[in-house]
C-alpha cells in the first residue's frame, strides 16, 4: 500500500471514530431544545442518550466479530452508512418515537465502527513504531471529540437548530466514506471458507450481546428505578447468567469470539483495567463537572462545553507525545505516571465548591488533560497482545470496557453524591457541593488503584526472554 493512502486512511478510522465519540456526549446540552420543540416526556428525553448508549455497548463484542470474520473493511464502511443514515433520520426527526429509534439504530453503526476501527490501524501499520503514531493521533482525535460534543451541541442548539447536531455527522460521514473506499485495500482474511455463519459464532453474539445489553440497562436505570428494585436486580441478574452461560458455551467452542485464554496475558488484561480506570475517571468527571459548572456557577451550556476544550487539546498533544515516551520508558511507567497525575488533578479539583472561578481550575484541567493523554498507547497494548487475527475482537473488548467503566463512573460517583448530600446538613447549594467534592475524593483514589496495578501487569519481560503473548501470564 502506498505510504501517502495509509495516512489518508488514518484520517477516515480517525474521522469514523470522532462521530461515534461526539455522538456519546453531544445530545446531553441540547436536550432542553428537543424537550420544548418535541413535547417529550422525561423518560423519553432520557431514552435519547440511553438509547444510543445501551445499544452501541451491548453490541461492541458482536461488531468485533464481525470485524474479525468479514474483514475490518466491510465492518467500518458497512457502521459508518449506518451510522451517518441513522444520523440524518435523528436530525429530520419530528417526533419521540422516531428520534429514540434513529438514536439507537446510531447505536448499531457505532458498535460495527468501533471495533473496526482500531482493528484497521493494526492492518494498516505493522510496523510497531509507525502503529504506535497512528494510534495516537486517533486517540488524540477521539480525546478532542468528548469535549467538543458538549460545546458542539450547546453552539447548536442555542444558536442554529438541535437537528444539526445530527445533521452534521452527514458531511462528514460522506467524507469518511469517500476517504475509506479512495485509501483503504480490499483484503481477504484467512479462514473464511470455513463457513461465515458458524465462524460468527451466533450463541457467543447472543449471549454476549444479552449480558452487555443487560448491564448495562442496569447502570443506566438503576438510580431512576432503585439500585434494590425487582427490575434492576433481574437485570444484574440476566447479565450474570448470560455472562456465566457465555463462559461455558466459548470453552466448547473451538473457534470461538473469545478465547478465555486471552486473560492470561498480563499486557491485555491490565491494559483493559487500565483503560478502565481511565474511562471512570474521564466519564464520571466530565459528567458532574458539566453540571457543577452549570449549576453552581452558573455557566451557561455553551460556555460549560468550552471550558473543557482546553483540557481536550492537552489530552490530545499527550496522545501524540505518548508513544514516544512508551519507547523511552514503558508502557507502565508511562501508564501509571498518567493515572497519577489524573488521580492528583481530579483531587486538587475537589478542593472548590463556591466562589471558584475558571482560571482557579484551568490549571487542573490542564493537569488531567496531560494524565487523560498519557493512557492513549494502551490501544496499541491490548489490540497488540492479541493474535492479528483478533483484532477485532481484542478491539471490541477494549470498547467494552471503556463504556462500561464509564457508565460505571457516572452511576457510582452519581450514587456516592447523593448519599454523602442527604447525610449534610445546610442549604440544598452547601449539601450537594459536599457530596460532590467527596465523590471526587473517591474518583481520585479508584483513579490512583491503577498506578500499582499498571506498574505489575504492564510491566514487559526481558528481552532475552521472548515469550508468545498470550502466554506472558500474571
Amino acid at each position: 500500500m502506498k505510504n501517502n493512502r495509509r495516512w489518508w486512511a488514518l484520517v477516515a478510522v480517525a474521522l469514523g471514530t470522532f462521530m461515534t465519540y461526539l455522538d456519546n456526549n453531544v445530545v446531553n446540552v441540547a436536550l432542553p431544545s428537543i424537550q420544548r420543540d418535541l413535547g417529550l416526556s422525561i423518560a423519553g428525553l432520557e431514552w435519547i442518550t440511553s438509547a444510543y448508549i445501551l445499544v452501541f455497548a451491548g453490541l461492541l463484542l458482536a461488531g468485533g466479530r464481525v470485524a474479525d470474520v468479514l474483514g475490518t473493511r466491510p465492518a467500518f464502511l458497512s457502521g459508518l452508512v449506518i451510522f451517518t443514515g441513522a444520523s440524518v433520520v435523528a436530525g429530520l426527526a419530528d417526533g419521540q418515537a422516531l428520534l429514540i429509534g434513529a438514536r439507537a439504530v446510531q447505536g448499531v453503526g457505532a458498535a460495527l465502527l468501533a471495533p473496526a476501527s482500531l482493528a484497521l490501524l493494526q492492518e494498516l501499520f505493522p510496523d510497531p513504531k509507525e502503529r504506535g503514531a497512528a494510534i495516537g493521533v486517533w486517540g488524540g482525535v477521539g480525546a478532542l471529540a468528548l469535549a467538543v460534543g458538549p460545546f458542539t451541541g450547546g453552539v447548536l442548539s442555542e444558536h442554529v437548530s438541535w437537528g444539526w447536531i445530527f445533521l452534521i455527522n452527514l458531511p462528514i460521514g460522506v467524507a469518511t466514506l469517500a476517504l475509506t473506499l479512495f485509501s483503504v485495500p480490499r483484503r481477504t482474511l484467512g479462514g473464511r471458507s470455513a463457513g461465515v455463519l458458524r465462524r460468527l459464532d451466533p450463541a457467543g453474539l447472543a449471549t454476549s450481546s444479552t449480558g452487555l445489553f443487560a448491564l448495562t440497562y442496569a447502570l443506566i436505570e438503576g438510580d431512576a428505578e432503585g439500585w434494590t428494585s425487582p427490575l434492576i436486580l433481574g437485570s444484574f441478574g440476566v447479565a450474570a447468567a448470560a455472562a456465566v452461560l457465555f463462559v461455558i458455551l466459548q470453552n466448547r467452542n473451538a473457534d470461538s469470539m473469545v478465547d478465555l485464554a486471552f486473560f492470561r496475558s498480563r499486557m491485555f488484561t491490565g491494559g483493559l483495567l487500565a483503560m478502565g480506570l481511565w474511562a471512570f475517571g474521564v466519564f464520571g468527571i466530565y459528567f458532574y463537572m458539566a453540571i457543577y459548572l452549570q449549576n453552581v456557577l452558573g455557566f451557561t451550556p455553551t460556555e460549560a462545553g468550552a471550558a473543557f476544550i482546553p483540557m481536550a487539546i492537552i489530552t490530545a498533544a499527550g496522545a501524540v507525545l505518548a508513544p514516544r515516551l512508551e519507547l523511552r520508558f514503558g508502557v507502565a511507567r508511562v501508564t501509571a505516571f498518567g493515572l497519577a497525575v489524573m488521580a492528583a488533578a481530579i483531587g486538587g479539583i475537589a478542593q472548590y465548591g463556591e466562589g471558584t472561578t475558571y482560571g482557579d481550575l484551568l490549571p487542573w484541567f490542564l493537569l488531567y488533560g496531560v494524565g487523560g493523554g498519557l493512557l492513549i498507547p494502551l490501544n496499541t497494548v491490548v489490540v497488540d497482545a492479541l493474535p492479528p487475527q483478533r483484532a477485532g475482537i481484542a478491539s471490541g473488548m477494549l470498547n467494552v470496557s471503556r463504556e462500561v467503566f464509564g457508565l460505571l463512573g457516572v452511576t457510582v460517583l452519581g450514587a456516592i453524591l447523593t448519599n454523602r448530600a442527604n447525610a449534610a446538613a445546610g442549604t440544598e447549594l452547601h449539601r450537594y457541593l459536599e457530596g460532590y467534592r467527596f465523590s471526587l475524593v473517591i474518583a481520585a483514589v479508584l483513579v490512583a488503584v491503577g498506578v500499582p496495578v499498571s506498574l505489575w501487569m504492564l510491566r514487559r519481560k526481558p528481552a532475552s526472554l521472548p515469550a508468545p503473548k498470550v502466554l506472558e501470564t500474571v
